[in-house]
């Protein structure tokens, strides 16, 4: 009976935040598609108060889970947004872990979205660098498989004064034109390859799809859901950062950065 069977083992809520796009699926244990993927279009602004009831609202329409992974446009530390370029100003300082937590009563690990997409590519042999093209760049790389923490090269300049994330986002991509953009990344292909001599590169994200220069050997293009199905990765890999034991929810202190995000679509326990 396989559905005793799926209830038998833990099914992991997936979801990946984007400046576009907030997407949205249901893996078995192994990382397998349980679902269809649901994607919703990212609020104007794209507040926490905007995202986290549209996450809540995903959720109830996928049904039964038992833990959530989330893939977050930014730097997250022990559970804290620390940036979100591409995403409202009010961000930096908000508990996502604990927001979740209370909302969809279940238990939350949430990382930066190029770390998940990563895991959803790799091989985990050798030095494999993973480059995210949507609304900004992102940026991850591994080593034999385990992640080298809070890398993020996007802020770091490229060309002409100006960083990655300005010359290689959606909005250069919308200013220059295809080709002059593909011409730019190939040029930061080249640059990363010198500095980082990874031993393959994977690249994804929603404009990956508008890649048109030749790829060197070692570099691949990965569809876009490797965003949804690296979430497994963060319940298997040991070294993935927890929040510290006595953050699970925002309490006392930690309530003034955080403050509680209202909802009308609080995920009710539901009984199995």
């Amino acid at each position: 009976n396989t559905s005793q069977a799926s209830h038998a083992s833990p099914i992991t809520l997936a979801i990946d935040i984007g400046g576009s796009g907030i997407k949205g699926l249901l893996l078995d244990q192994s990382g397998q598609p349980l679902s269809e993927r649901i994607r919703m279009v990212t609020p104007k602004p794209a507040t926490p108060q905007a995202i986290v009831p549209l996450i809540v609202e995903i959720a109830q329409t996928l049904g039964r889970f038992d833990r959530v992974s989330v893939g977050f446009p930014g730097v997250i530390h022990q559970g804290w947004v620390k940036t979100a370029p591409n995403l409202d100003a009010s961000w930096p300082g908000t508990y996502l872990v604990g927001e979740l937590e209370q909302q969809l009563q279940k238990p939350v690990r949430v990382a930066n979205d190029a770390d998940v997409q990563g895991y959803g590519a790799i091989k985990g042999q050798g030095v494999e660098m993973v480059i995210t093209l949507g609304t900004g760049f992102g940026t991850a790389l591994f080593i034999n498989g385990h992640l080298v923490p809070n890398m993020e090269i996007a802020h770091h300049p490229f060309r002409k004064q100006q960083t990655y994330e300005v010359q290689l986002g959606a909005n250069a991509l919308k200013n220059v034109g295809k080709k002059r953009w593909n011409l730019r990344l190939a040029k930061a292909i080249e640059i990363l390859d010198r500095v980082m001599n990874f031993d393959h590169l994977y690249i994804g994200g929603g404009n990956a799809k508008k890649v048109t220069i030749p790829l060197p050997s070692h570099a691949t293009i990965v569809s876009n859901t490797a965003g949804l199905l690296g979430g497994i990765a963060l319940w298997a890999d040991p070294n993935v950062v927890l929040p510290p034991k006595p953050n699970k929810f925002v309490k006392g202190s930690a309530r003034k950065q955080a403050p509680r995000i209202k909802s009308s679509k609080t995920l009710k326990k539901k009984k199995d």
